[in-house]
């Protein structure tokens, strides 16, 4: 599919594929897509910052490439490695053939024996992709750093080859969760949009549009209660992820109204800390009394 042609286009792209996002969203998505920027997704634990990398691929039809970000990762598990295995293979080979000139040992650090990673991988790819650094602040300093060449020119460098510049950048977009603050260096090198938790009419038609068979109704008593849940000072509020797996359950079980009752029966779809659980638990009638 063709890059949209407008704002409003990519909006429709992205509702056509399960995704509501809002005029701020659409254009900051629009403008990376254009310009050929990386964008930097922050915002809450599950308001869709890395749904929307896999709506936006699907319905583009381009390759999805994700890099899941962790501490301590490195070049290795982003870039790229070495084939060990193989290369040994081709030592024995040349020594059963007593081959051992230079060219020959050359090879072994070619293309051929060469592994990609994601990163790699979406340098090759070109604009045939959309390239996920999700998660980018569970990474290390040393690794934000390592980003700085890829994001500004979108090209690697491999001692052993030399350079290898993408042809026409992937889409890039890098989520983070504000776990730790990311460095300036990298900010300059990406658009940058917040993803904050929906207004309750909009958590409501979300929810509806990604759910398209549930209940209105239940729809509606859910995300009031997950936004008096939000109100309460829990470890991990409850995302919209969190609100439609709650629906989701409801449904399963062909409730058609929330209540005490079943909200505490259901609440690991939405609460996943014990702490968290007490206290939910405590303000229960509270949390769904006029839901």
């Amino acid at each position: 599919m063709e890059r949209p042609e407008s704002v409003g286009q990519l909006t429709e792209i992205l509702r056509q594929g399960g995704y509501l996002a809002d005029r701020g969203l659409a254009t900051a998505l629009f403008v990376s897509l254009s310009l050929e920027r990386p964008i930097l997704l922050e915002g809450e634990v599950g308001v869709g910052k890395t749904e929307v990398a896999k709506v936006l691929a699907s319905a583009l039809g381009r390759k999805l490439i994700r890099l899941q970000c962790y501490e301590g990762i490195d070049t290795n598990q982003a870039l790229y490695e070495w084939d060990y295995a193989r290369q040994m293979l081709h030592i024995r080979a040349l020594s059963e053939h007593q081959v051992a000139d230079d060219a020959a040992v050359d090879k072994l650090f070619g293309p051929r024996f060469l592994l990609e990673r994601p990163l790699l991988e979406a340098v090759r790819a070109g604009d045939g992709a959309v390239l996920l650094i999700d998660e980018v602040d569970r990474a290390d300093d040393e690794f934000e750093a390592f980003l700085l060449e890829l994001l500004s020119d979108f090209q690697i460098t491999i001692p052993e080859i030399g350079t290898i510049r993408a042809q026409s950048p992937p889409l890039a977009i890098l989520t983070s969760n504000r776990t730790r603050e990311l460095h300036d260096a990298l900010k300059r090198r990406c658009l940058y949009h917040w993803i904050g938790y929906p207004a309750a009419e909009r958590e409501v038609e979300i929810v509806l549009v990604r759910q398209p068979g549930v209940s209105e109704a239940l729809t509606r008593k859910v995300v009031a209660a997950v936004n008096r849940l939000r109100e309460l000072d829990l470890a991990k509020p409850p995302g919209v992820a969190e609100t439609i797996d709650w629906v989701r359950t409801l449904d399963f079980l062909g409730e058609t109204d929330l209540d005490a009752r079943n909200a505490e029966d259901t609440l690991g779809a939405v609460v996943k800390e014990r702490d968290d659980l007490e206290l939910v638990r405590d303000n229960l009638e509270e949390i769904t009394s006029g839901a």
